[in-house]
């Protein structure tokens, strides 16, 4: 099994751990929203693992769920200690995703050309 396979694998596996428990923590809390793991980043040492997290809401709304997860990192951590098999669960660091909007942003680009295109033939 090659390093790089194992590694994406593990990617998955916690961030199917994490989606549970981001679930069962945000109902607690209530201030999480819509939040939602997108992907995880594990390192080639897996001893960190960055997590980026997408929620529907401002950019204040974003930074304050991202510096609560940072803040609350160890449930997340330990959560990934007891549901996978490591020698040692990785360092976790929370990241907002910017992926979504970036999409959004660029259709809306496309959707603007696209309309000028239009009104330039109708000319």
């Amino acid at each position: 099994m090659s390093s790089s396979y194992r590694r994406e694998m593990l990617e998955s596996e916690i961030k199917k751990v994490l989606m549970v428990v981001l679930s069962s923590y945000g109902s607690h809390d209530g201030s999480f929203g819509m939040a939602s793991i997108v992907r995880v980043e594990l390192s080639k040492d897996k001893r960190f693992a960055t997590i980026y997290v997408s929620a529907i809401g401002n950019e204040l709304e974003k930074n304050k769920l991202v510096e609560k997860l940072n803040e609350d990192k160890g449930i997340f951590r330990t959560a990934i200690a007891k549901n996978i098999r490591l020698f040692k669960a990785p360092e976790i660091r929370f990241k907002e995703d910017k992926g979504i909007e970036a999409t959004l942003r660029v259709a809306q680009l496309l959707e603007q050309i696209e309309k000028e295109k239009d009104d330039a033939e109708t000319d």
